[in-house]
């Protein structure tokens, strides 16, 4: 019999997979626990446009990051820091600021964890990268001002 899983399912597959499985184990496990339905013309069809629509959704998501990516590529943000000798500061530059920074200069909510960096604790030019989506990802220059 052919069913339409509508969760995961150990050892089976994934939600929205269509597979055989036996007459007994699709009526007797499957169907009363809800993890499946049967794979009528009218179910597939379904199936079929929620999966057409998500790909549009994702492919919606990849252009707008992308897009994105192009309007930040080699940016810089300028800091202002306090720094004693040798350029060093008093402090650290974290990827939270520097997401506070970007939020702030261009209006993009960028998460700190997809922002790509080591702790800057000196003054200087430093290039960092920031991930919009899974392989969507630009580069940007941090420049840290020291002030006395």
């Amino acid at each position: 019999m052919k069913v339409i899983l509508l969760q995961d399912v150990k050892k089976l597959g994934k939600k929205g997979d269509v597979i055989n499985t036996s007459d007994g184990y699709a009526r007797n496990y499957l169907f009363p626990r809800k993890l499946a339905e049967e794979a009528t013309d009218s179910n597939l069809h379904v199936l079929n446009a929620k999966k057409e629509t998500e790909r549009r959704k994702k492919l919606a998501e990849l252009e707008a990051a992308q897009k994105l990516a192009g309007e930040l590529k080699n940016k810089e943000i300028k800091i202002n820091a306090k720094a004693g000798e040798n350029g060093r500061l008093f402090g650290a530059i974290t990827s939270k600021d520097v997401a506070e920074l970007i939020k702030k200069q261009f209006n993009v909510d960028v998460d700190k964890k997809k922002i790509v960096m080591d702790t800057i604790k000196v003054s200087g030019t430093f290039e960092i990268e920031v991930k919009l989506y899974p392989e969507v990802s630009t580069k940007m220059k941090v420049v840290i001002a020291p002030v006395a």
